[in-house]
């Protein structure tokens, strides 16, 4: 048929020429869709505006050799002003399309699509952390496509668990007997929450501490770009956000130990000397010099 209608999230855009560009839209009846959309970079253009990244339009789509040619746009759903305004959603939104624009192919995936617009819904939303809604798009979205990870019975024998030996080319979490030397380990609290965020437990995952959740978001990248057999170059943005977070907690870490030190200080406390350690007349200013983290 040279002509049909679905419905499409808006994954990438390419320029093209002058006035137009290559739209990539993951829709739910027809899979990927690469299409031409023609004058959409002009001002004057009636839906440029709609076939933006994030963005969920009812499109209508005239088939083509190698590509189609986008004739008329809706919008269904428009996430992308509002993800965009927090820098932690639009880099965890960007690293979700990136995903479904590499694990999805022309055949049609009403999963992946439902999967998708629920996470972008989420994150518009602000239902849950951009960390943990990632980490549970991308655990669910590996799922779908076949590669689902196991966080309880072990992944090679199927021996019931809890387990810590996690290893990626196996599949999961591994007993003890077949774990490779030098497996990492993980923490019974990692592992649970993994599992809560494969599962869709948000009570149990929005429960989990930083440190939990940043080893998990280390397993789930691991595993995400083992199978998609290279890594996500948005995953690099997604990290910085988290190291920023970090660093914003050991300033303000050091901040408080300053502000006790000075307080003791003003109110002529003096510190006790520990068996062995230097006094203080010798003992080196921890506020000057360079601090190696």
């Amino acid at each position: 048929m040279p002509v049909y209608r679905d419905e499409a999230v808006v994954l990438r855009t390419h320029k093209l020429g002058e006035a137009d560009r290559i739209v990539t839209l993951l829709s739910r009846q027809h899979g990927k869709i690469r299409a031409v959309a023609k004058g959409v970079r002009r001002t004057s253009s009636k839906f440029g505006s709609r076939l933006e990244p994030f963005m969920v339009v009812d499109a209508q789509f005239f088939e083509g050799r190698n590509l189609d040619t986008v004739t008329q746009v809706e919008s269904l759903a428009s996430y992308g002003a509002v993800i965009a305004g927090d820098y932690a959603s639009y880099t965890a939104a960007t690293a979700m399309v990136e995903t479904a624009d590499r694990i999805t192919e022309t055949e049609g995936s009403l999963q992946q699509y439902l999967l998708l617009v629920g996470a972008l819904r989420s994150l518009s939303r602000r239902e849950h952390g951009p960390g943990l809604t990632l980490d549970s798009y991308l655990l669910r979205a590996l799922s779908i496509a076949g590669w689902a990870p196991s966080f309880d019975d072990c992944a090679v024998t199927g021996e019931p668990g809890p387990h810590s030996a996690f290893v990626v080319q196996l599949g999961g979490v591994v007993a003890d007997e077949v774990a490779p030397p030098g497996t990492p380990r993980l923490t019974l609290e990692v592992v649970e929450l993994l599992g809560a965020l494969l599962a869709g437990d948000w009570v149990h995952a929005e429960a989990s501490d930083d440190r939990a959740r940043s080893q998990a978001s280390g397993v789930v990248a691991a595993y995400t770009q083992w199978h998609l057999e290279r890594g996500l170059r948005s995953l690099q943005h997604v990290d910085r956000v988290r190291d920023e977070v970090r660093r914003e907690d050991e300033d303000r870490s050091r901040d408080r130990v300053r502000s006790v030190a000075a307080a003791r200080a003003a109110a002529g406390v003096v510190p006790v000397a520990l068996p062995g350690a230097p006094s203080a007349s010798h003992a080196a200013d921890p506020l000057e010099g360079d601090l190696d983290l």
